[in-house]
Order: structure tokens, then sequence, then C-alpha cells
């Protein structure tokens, strides 16, 4: 009977009948017309719900309301289901958060979120960080037994190994060409599945890849571990970076992401001073720092699985009612938390959206800076330092790393790079005998790596609904890929020692990014003036939410923070500058 029914007649009757109900209630016909209409509209819900159990009965857009002018027709409704907003709109809403509350609910989450987070990404850098250390460890190409407890200087990794120069950088590009073809795959599993247990099982990969290196005896070998690594990369930094817009607000946001970021630097530091303590091992170098790093890495996979959440709505450590409230705090955002379904208009309106290719090209041109990660030893011991004072010099790049990371946006990424510019342009033109002054110089550089943590942090403050949140996510990171996978092809023989030509690309690339950082910055401003000037749009202010309670259906009204629209979507959306 129900297949039966002509759906048009059906959506129209649900979107006529609010305008005949405010005519009933107007009326003298008293409490029966009243009883009639809400009981006909019980009946429609009912009947909808049949007919597309799964799926929205009307698209979340002002041509499906009953008039063409929906701002001006207060008695026009749309109804949705779940699967086609955010999971927050599950939630009761309707409460209020005091200002001490949410203090203290950030508080609460910080606790619980960032030290986890802090963890997870200091062990995953210091795993990335073990080629660069393996340079003057020896890695092992083929079976090598090192009889000394220390290394002279110049025993690099391609003079003690079947290494050269050009396999050496293909071990550090094939690690980004692997996250580039996997990250969008990756990006999708974390919309689709449990973000937490997502990442969770990925270091756990990521541990058991890390131990192998342990036993290669050959180029191939390494090779496809490292390829087995990038693969799983491919979801820490696009989950974290979905969870803090989840939990946090956009003022929040970057300087959480800064604060997970800085632990590159600890992690270099870190490893540093597990490389120190290897150099006195009687073993072959290389073996105590993958079997160290690895194990560290599998350990912490556990307590991930056991410890992170997938989401505020969800989260162990809140309350039903801190739940709410840690929803309800983030409701300025006007991005909600999440949504489990893929949506290809967000996806199309991700890919067209311009200030999106402009945050991915300068990704993409402040990563092919990242490839000094792995030369910074050898580049150091080019200076004329000894190993050993280049293993503990290195952990000085570290601390210099943490130091810049609790900064602003915009014009803060412009100043950002003048020390390092100034750093770059000092280490092509010193002398080389000039140690100290080119040491100096080295760390000053280090600050080029501050504009892409600003850029991690404030992509997350500039889009809106879970689909295109998560494909921005994936092209900037597609884009850090591709930037980082050909960087380490402009470090050849053929520039050594001094490696000018190396220097002046990352020079151009530090101004380039310095350029990106005010185009995008003055984009923002423009559309925010532009939105601030327009009438309000209130054609999503009367959506509302069916679900079955107590074996009848129900209509919930629902703020428009919680429909999953995008930032083009939603005009009540303001982009941080």
């Amino acid at each position: 009977m129900t297949a039966a029914i002509d759906r048009d007649t059906i959506l129209g009757t649900l979107n006529e009948m609010p305008r005949c109900l405010l005519e009933k209630l107007n009326s003298k016909s008293g409490s029966f017309c009243r009883h009639e209409i809400l009981l006909g509209i019980k009946k429609v819900v009912v009947v909808l719900y049949t007919l597309a159990p799964t799926r929205a009965f009307l698209p979340l857009a002002p041509a499906v309301m009953a008039s063409s002018s929906p701002q001006k027709d207060l008695g026009t409704r749309t109804v949705v289901n779940l699967s086609n907003v955010d999971v927050a709109a599950q939630l009761d809403l309707d409460a209020t958060l005091d200002p001490a509350t949410a203090i203290n609910l950030k508080r609460k989450i910080d606790l619980h979120l960032m030290p986890l987070m802090c963890l997870m990404y200091l062990i995953t850098f210091a795993d990335k960080t073990t080629l660069g250390q393996s340079a003057v460890l020896g890695i092992q190409c083929v079976s090598l037994s090192l009889s000394s407890a220390m290394v002279t200087q110049g025993d690099m990794a391609r003079r003690s190994t079947d290494l050269n120069q050009t396999q050496f950088n293909w071990l550090g590009a094939i690690f980004y060409l692997s996250y580039l073809l996997f990250e969008y795959p990756q990006v999708l599993a974390l919309q689709r599945f449990p973000i937490g247990k997502w990442m969770s099982l990925n270091i756990g990969i990521w541990a058991v890849a890390l131990l192998a290196h342990a036993g290669c005896k050959s180029f191939g070998a390494l090779f496809a571990v490292r390829f087995v690594l990038g693969m799983c990369e491919g979801a820490i930094t696009p989950g974290f970076m979905i969870v803090t817009s989840m939990f946090y607000r956009h003022a929040e946001q970057t300087r959480r992401v800064g604060l997970w970021f800085l632990m590159n630097g600890v992690a270099i530091v870190f490893s540093g001073l597990i490389s120190f303590g290897v150099l006195h091992a009687r073993t072959p170098k290389l073996l105590p720092l993958m079997i160290i790093t690895g194990m560290l890495t599998l350990f912490a996979s556990v307590i991930f699985w056991l410890l992170f959440p997938d989401s505020p709505t969800t989260a162990w450590f809140l309350t039903e009612r801190e739940r709410v409230q840690a929803v309800l705090r983030i409701k300025t955002n006007q991005a909600g938390v999440e949504n489990k379904h893929w949506k290809k208009e967000q996806f199309v309106e991700a890919l067209s959206d311009p200030k999106v290719w402009v945050m991915a090209l300068s990704a993409a041109v402040a990563n092919l800076c990242n490839s000094l990660t792995n030369q910074r030893q050898i580049i150091l011991n080019q200076f004329g330092f000894d190993l050993v004072q280049t293993t503990v010099i290195g952990c000085v790049d570290g601390v210099i790393e943490t130091s810049q990371r609790f900064i602003g946006r915009g014009y803060a990424a412009g100043l950002m790079s003048i020390p390092a510019l100034m750093g770059v342009l000092l280490v092509r033109e010193l002398p080389s005998h000039d140690k100290v002054g080119l040491l100096l110089s080295y760390w000053a550089s280090i600050f080029m790596f501050a504009p892409f943590v600003i850029l991690l942090g404030w992509a997350g403050s500039l889009t809106a609904g879970h689909t295109k949140r998560t494909t921005t996510t994936a092209v900037i990171l597609i884009a850090y890929a591709i930037g980082n996978a050909v960087g380490p092809f402009m470090w050849k023989d053929q520039y050594k020692p001094r490696n000018r030509v190396p220097w002046t690309v990352i020079a151009v690339c530090i101004a380039a990014c310095t350029l990106l950082a005010l185009v995008l910055r003055f984009m923002l401003d423009r559309e925010n003036k532009r939105r601030k000037t327009e009438k309000r749009d209130d054609a999503y202010d009367h959506v509302y939410l069916a679900r079955k309670e107590d074996g009848a259906y129900v209509l919930r009204l629902l703020d428009r923070a919680f429909l999953d629209l995008t930032d083009i979507q939603n005009k009540e959306f303001r982009y941080v500058l």
C-alpha cells in the first residue's frame, strides 16, 4: 500500500502542511482542527520514513521550500534524517553553557587529548628521522660488522654501505610517494571508521615496518619498508587535524596544532640522544636504533587504541552531559563535529574552491624545504664537525623547532619567514672555514618550517562540511607529499660540499610561501567583509530532524551549525584570519 503512494504528492503535502496549520490555528475551528492537522503531519512523516528510511526526505537547499522566497515564509520547513546531518544532531542541544563550565571542560579535554597526541606525534616523527640519523650511523644495505664502538668522521651511510646519493634520496622520496598514493584512501577511511581506532591500527603496522628495518640487508628491502611507513603515515596528520577541529574552537585550534606539531622538534632531540647512545654500542649501529624506536611505537599504538577518543559524542572521559557541553562549546565554529557519509557535492565544492588550491600550493612549496630533515646530519658533518659533534649538535635543531610553534596566523607566517630567509642566504654565502657562522645561520634557517605549521592549524578553521573538510585535508597533504617527494632530489653530489643550488631553491620557496600566506589572508578577509554586508540568509533556519521516540515520529528543530553545511553554504561561517 505504501509503495503505491505518489511520492511527489506526499512531498508537496508535507511542504504545504505548515501553511495549513497556521491558517487553521488562527481560525475559530478550535481544538478539533488542531488535532486533525497534527495527526495528518504524523502520518505523512511515517509514510516518508517508509519510502526512504536511509536518505534525507528533502535536500538541504532553498529549492525544496514551498515558497520561492523562503526568507519570507516562516511556515516553510525542511525535514531530514540523521544520516544527512552532523552526528551531534542526535544529542539534546537545547541546554546552555556558561563560560566557567566551558573553561573547565576545555581543560579536561586538554588533559586527556593533548598528552596522547603529543606522544604519538613525537614517536612517529622520531621514527621518520631514523633515516637521517642512520646517515651517520651506517645504514645496513649489505652485511656489515662494525668492530669499533665509534665511527670516524666521514663514515657516512653511502660510504659504509652500497648506498649512493641517488639511492639515499630515493629512500626519502619513496616514503612520501607512498604517502601521496594512499592519502585520499586514508582520509576516506578516517571519515568512515572510528578515527582513534583507525589511526591506532596504522600506527601498529608502522611499528612492525620500523622493526623490519633492522633486518634489511639491501636497498630493495629498505625501499619496501619505507613504502609501508609512508602508507601508514597518511592516517596520522589528517586524523589529528580532524580530531583537533572536533574538540576545539577555531581560535584554539592553531595553538593545539602547534602543540602536537612541536613534538617534531622534541623528536629530533629524542632521536639524537638515542643515536648518541647507539654510537657507543658494539653492535651494528642501525640495529639498536630501529629496535628501540620500533618497540616504543608498538607500545604507543596499544595505548592509543585504548585511550584515544573517536569524537566528542563518544569520548570515554566525558559524561553524557559533558559530551553535550563539548559539542555546544564548538557550536560557534559553525562546522559541527562529523558526518560518516561521503557527499559528492561537498567533494566537488572542495576541488573547485580557490582557497583550497592556494593552501595546497603553499604546502607543496613549503615542503620542498623539508628534505632538509634527512640531509641535516650530513650538512652539519660537511660544515666540519665530527660524528659525535654532529649527533649532539643535531639535537639543537629540535630545540629551535620547539621554540617557534606558539604563534598566530596570517601575517605571522610572513613574519616567521624573515629569520629563515636570512639564515638560508648566510649559509649559502658564508666562507667554509666559518664553522660557527654557518652553524648559527643553519639554526636560523630552521624557522622555514613555521609557515607550514601555521597552515595546518589554519586549514581546519577555513572549511566546514565534513566531506569538504576531509577532502581539503587530503588535498593539502597530497601537496605536502609531492613537495617532500621531490625535495630530496635537489641534493646532488655535484653541489657538495656547500650545496649552494639547494639553498637557493629553499630561499625561493620561503619567499613564495610568504606571498601565498598573504594572498590567502587577503582572500579570506575580502569574503568576511562581503558576508558582513549581506542580508542574513535564513534558508536553513527551519530544518527539522525526524526521529522516532516512544514509538512515534517527532520533529526537532536543528541549529544550522549541525546541518553539515559547507563554509560556502553557511553564510554565518566566518574565516579566521
